[in-house]
């Protein structure tokens, strides 16, 4: 036997790079730079961002949904959605306490996503344009809502939101369990698969019969839904706020895009919704101790967005698949008057051209 007949070994691969790997790698580097800047425990840091983390984690898990979708699709009602909902939440646990005052701050934010679900598929509005129309509606409502309003959240509810179990906050523990039902939605659940499926390709799903509409009502409904609930429970961490949820439209989209979820959609990463949040919220605490502005910081979380979509789309071809897709549309020649005239003319010898 030649040595050429022998059969060589399969090279074995190592184990794929998750798609959240970097994001988990930056929470490491900053907590890092935390500790050697500032003195104290080192568990510190990390404790303060499993505190804040939660509900920046909330709203990126519905606003990932959307962005699986595909491309134009992103939830920009989420942040006023939010401030309008923890005052619709404390208003009625006044009355009703503080469980139904949050399903109540969750059911305002549903009623938000049907409205942007109703431009984007009866009215055909872009989804952009369709939820940044919600979004200017619901800030309406939460200015009237901001002049009635009357007390704070309930104790309990407060006491809830920052408790701990072993040093870990409560809100953190039910927050990884809602995410680990999000991810065994989206991999074992038929709307989960369809969701994937529509932001892989449209034209796909359709063929393949799945309801391309019923997709795309899930997700926004989700996001929204999910946008109320951190409402709620942000009004009784910190209190209902006009403002209350302004930095959460541009974090969410940072957290999703950070996290590993595709910009262009049919790639959603639940576990990158947790490293993304806590780079956010660790780094925005080392801006803040070396007296970083707001403003600075976001213009700062903007470019790492914009250098992340950048890199992934080099990495994955998706940027120049999606330009294909553009250049095609555009470029897509259009029927002359002759040929349409030809196509709707039933005189015999059209036929036969038709026919063969």
């Amino acid at each position: 036997m030649t040595s050429a007949s022998i059969p060589l070994p399969a090279l074995r691969r190592g184990p794929a790079w998750p798609a959240w790997g970097w994001s988990l790698l930056g929470v490491l580097a900053v907590w890092a730079v935390i500790i050697a800047v500032r003195p104290g425990s080192p568990l510190d840091p990390m404790a303060q961002a499993l505190s804040l983390a939660p509900f920046l984690v909330l709203v990126a898990l519905g606003q990932m949904l959307v962005i699986t979708l595909g491309p134009g699709n992103i939830d920009v009602s989420v942040g006023t959605v939010i401030s309008m909902a923890s005052y619709v939440s404390v208003g009625v646990g006044a009355t009703a306490g503080p469980v139904i005052g949050l399903a109540a701050g969750a059911g305002s934010g549903l009623a938000a996503g049907a409205v942007s679900v109703a431009a984007i598929l009866l009215l055909r509005v872009p989804p952009i344009i369709a939820t940044l129309a919600t979004s200017l509606i619901v800030t309406s409502a939460t200015l009237l809502l901001a002049d009635a309003a009357r007390g704070g959240a309930d104790a309990g509810l407060r006491a809830f939101v920052t408790a701990k179990a072993f040093g870990i906050p409560v809100i953190a523990l039910v927050v990884a369990a809602m995410t680990v039902i999000v991810w065994l939605a989206l991999t074992r659940t038929r709307v989960g698969v369809a969701v994937i499926a529509v932001g892989q390709s449209v034209r796909a799903a359709e063929r393949a019969g799945l309801p391309v509409a019923g997709v795309t009502v899930t997700a926004y409904l989700v996001s929204a839904g999910l946008a109320g609930l951190v409402g709620g429970l942000l009004a009784a961490f910190i209190s209902p706020s006009t403002v209350l949820g302004s930095s959460y439209m541009l974090d969410s989209i940072a957290v999703v895009v950070i996290g590993g979820t595709l910009i262009s959609g049919g790639r959603p990463v639940p576990a990158g919704a947790w490293t993304g949040a806590l780079f956010f919220v660790l780094l925005s605490g080392l801006l803040n101790l070396v007296g970083w502005s707001v403003g600075a910081q976001n213009v700062l979380k903007g470019v790492l967005v914009v250098l992340v979509v950048v890199i992934a789309s080099a990495a994955t071809g998706t940027g120049r698949s999606s330009l294909r897709r553009l250049r095609a549309n555009l470029q897509r020649p259009t029927p002359a008057p002759s040929a349409r005239r030809a196509d709707t003319d039933p005189t015999p010898k059209n036929k036969e051209n038709i026919h063969g």
